[in-house]
Parts: structure tokens; sequence; C-alpha cells
């Protein structure tokens, strides 16, 4: 029966009908659920590609949050109307995921085998968006990780079209922007890659400024800026335990203009002020971390993912803003790392899974409760950023061993010169 199991597992037919399904289910939940699990799809997205197809363009007219090229994708899924706008954006992600597969299942020339460490990704990834759930495909994120994904894979012996992949993942939402950081501290061909990605940075950028955008081009820099702390965030914790042990001091309070629950109370403001500056000097010191690392002697290949994950995961602990869809960001240095370290990469492999599986808890089915500062869900909240900080530890001790020739994530074996 193992046997079985295993014959099946690797086979490519299984994993797309596996793809499939999950798909299908959580696009099920995402459109069908009460909780309105994709609700930013059906209520927000469609608005916008409405207006824009009608002449008012978003990120145009007036600034937008997202960089102006998010509203391809977004005007993709209007293939079948506004009226089954939902089902288009479905079928937008489906295409762009199919490709993330695909490219894991591919074969390195005729006759060759499929790569088994990129099979085990491309379950590892399956698994991750299952337990993620329907938010998984129900933002844009779900376009710049895939593409993301693709980019990392590649970024050793192709850089120059990583950066260029990064690029573009970067003028549909910016936290791809780290990635290209990564990538240019890691790599031999650093300059390809950056010159892929700057060149093809300003000819996007190029293009959004014919297309009108003027003073609106970077909006979504003061969009962001703006924010106050989100309730999911990392930082917003205590003042959501706060919520619940002291009413009249720390609240949530939804912000219409963003779309959000925000927390407020003592000292909220200051560190709001803090957490974009720190989040800067976090990132900076893992990149400087980074280079010692590769300056050390290290394997450029294994220290891409444990590199990629540690700045990623740093953006969802530094960050006061929370979206449940920022774990998806933290799926492309994994598939990364399984698929370059197999066995060696199963500590934050599983610590990924585990964060992913309580944030689906969070959002959508325990939102409300959260909303009402329920111990239950403030408990389940305050787990998964826990983890969130152990994945961080994780990555940053995964560096500090290669530097130190260990394997990663093993602490009795070296590595191999």
């Amino acid at each position: 029966m193992r046997q079985w199991l295993v014959t099946i597992s690797t086979r490519p037919a299984a994993l797309w009908a596996v793809f499939l399904v999950v798909h299908l289910w959580l696009a099920y939940v995402g459109l069908t659920n009460p909780t309105l699990p994709w609700g930013d799809v059906t209520l927000q997205y469609r608005p916008w590609v409405e207006r824009a197809l009608g002449g008012d363009v978003v990120g145009v007219s007036e600034p937008w949050v997202y960089p102006l090229v998010a509203l391809v994708p977004m005007i993709a899924a209007m293939v079948l109307g506004p009226e089954l706008y939902g089902v288009g954006w479905f079928l937008v992600v489906l295409v762009t995921n199919a490709v993330v597969l695909a490219f894991l299942l591919a074969r390195s020339g005729p006759g060759a085998r499929l790569a088994p460490l990129k099979v085990t990704a491309a379950w590892w990834w399956l698994a991750f968006l299952l337990l993620l759930g329907p938010i998984a495909l129900g933002r844009i994120d779900a376009t710049t990780v895939a593409i993301a994904i693709i980019a990392l894979l590649i970024a050793a012996k192709r850089p120059l079209v990583a950066g260029v992949l990064l690029a573009v993942a970067t003028w549909i939402k910016v936290w791809p922007a780290v990635l290209i950081a990564v990538v240019v501290t890691v790599v031999r061909q650093r300059v390809k890659a950056l010159v892929g990605f700057v060149a093809s940075a300003v000819a996007l950028g190029v293009l959004v400024l014919i297309a009108g955008s003027g003073a609106n081009t970077f909006g979504f820099v003061s969009q962001q800026s703006s924010r106050g702390l989100q309730i999911e965030a990392p930082v917003s914790t205590p003042w959501m335990w706060l919520s619940l042990l002291d009413p009249s001091s720390s609240s949530v309070a939804y912000i219409r203009s963003i779309n959000t629950f925000q927390v407020s109370g003592p000292g909220t403001e200051l560190a709001s002020a803090v957490m974009t500056p720190l989040l800067v000097i976090v990132s900076a010191a893992v990149l400087v971390l980074g280079a010692l690392v590769v300056k050390s002697g290290a394997r450029p290949a294994r220290v891409l993912a444990p590199l990629s994950l540690a700045i990623v995961v740093g953006l969802l602990l530094f960050n006061k803003v929370g979206s449940p869809q920022f774990v998806l960001w933290l799926a492309a240095p994994v598939v990364l790392g399984v698929a370059t370290s197999g066995r060696h990469f199963r500590v934050p492999a599983l610590l990924v899974l585990g964060t992913a599986a309580l944030t689906q808890i969070i959002y959508p089915f325990g939102y409300d409760a959260l909303l009402a500062s329920e111990p239950a869900m403030l408990l389940v909240l305050t787990v998964r950023n826990v983890l969130l900080a152990v994945i961080f530890v994780v990555a940053v001790l995964g560096l500090l061993r290669l530097r130190h020739g260990r394997v990663l994530f093993h602490p009795r074996e070296r590595q191999k010169s």
C-alpha cells in the first residue's frame, strides 16, 4: 500500500488532479461562504475594473492602493463578464498557478526524469494552498506569488529573467521587490539580475506614466504609509488582548477608506510610526547577514532559500499591516527551499504549513470572533503570530549554520565541500 502511494504521488497526473480539486474547492468556498472570503474580488476588484473600462482608471485619476499593473489581471478576470467576475478571477488564478505547477514538473530534456525534490515541492505547495484556504486564491497576491516562485527557482541560472519577472511582480504589488535584493546579494551574476529588474521596472514605469498616472504613479506608497495597526499584525497582539481585558482603553474600529480593521489604544500611534523604520532596519540587517554567509564560502544555491524566507517572514513579522493573504508570500521561499534542499528544509516547511492552517481559522471563519475579541480566537491569533517569529528565528539560525559550514537546519551534519 505504501509503495503504491509513493508511486502514485510521483506521477504528474496525480498532481494535476489534486491541483484541480484544491483550486475548485478553494474557489467554491471563496465564492459561496457567507463570510465572503472573496469579497475583495467581487466587491472591490470588479468595481475598479468597471470604472477603468469606463475611462476612470484608478491609479491614474486618483491614488490607488496598488501599483497600476495590478489592473492587468483584474481586467483579465472580466473575461466572462461582470456577473461572473468571481469565476473569471478563478480562471485567471487557475491558469497562473498551472504555469507554476507545469514549471515544477518540467523535465530537463527528452527522456529525462522528473526532479524528485520539485515534485515534493509541488505537493507541499498544494497542501499549503489548501491549509491557507480561500484567501490563497482570492487576492491579487496570488499572481505575484506565482511569479515570485518561478523567479526564485531560476534566479541562480537565469538571473536576468528572474530580475525581469520580479520587476513585473513588483509593479503588481510591492513586496517582491525585497526578493531582488536577496537575489542580488546571493547569486554570482548579480549584475544581470539587477539590470533585468531595473530596466523592466523603469520600462513599466514609463508605460504607467504614458497612461497618464502622473503624480499618482506612486500613490500606493502614501496609501500604505498612512495606515495604522491592523488587528492581525503581530505588533497589534498586545492591544487585541487589551481590548478584551480593558475595552475602555483599547478597541477595534473599521476604517472605511482602506476597508480594514485597526486597533487603537495607548501607544498604538507610536508603534505605528516605529514599525516601518524597524522593518527597513531588520530587512537591511538580514541582507547583510546573507552577504556575510555568501562571503564565508557557503554555496549561493543553499543561501537563497533561507535568506528569502528570513526577509519575507520579516515583512510579516515587523509590519503594521497583517492581512491574511500576506502569509501566501511565504510560499515562494519555501517552494524554493524544498525544491533545492529537500529534507533539510523540512522544519521551516512544516512551520509554514502550521501558520497557514491557523491563518485560515482566523480568516475567514473566525474573523467575526476576532473582531469581538473572543479569547479562543485571540489565542489562535497569538499562536499564529508567535509561529511567524519562530519561522524568522529558524531562518536566521539556518543562515548562521550555513556560514559555519553546517547543513541547513540539521545540527549534526556538515556541508560537503
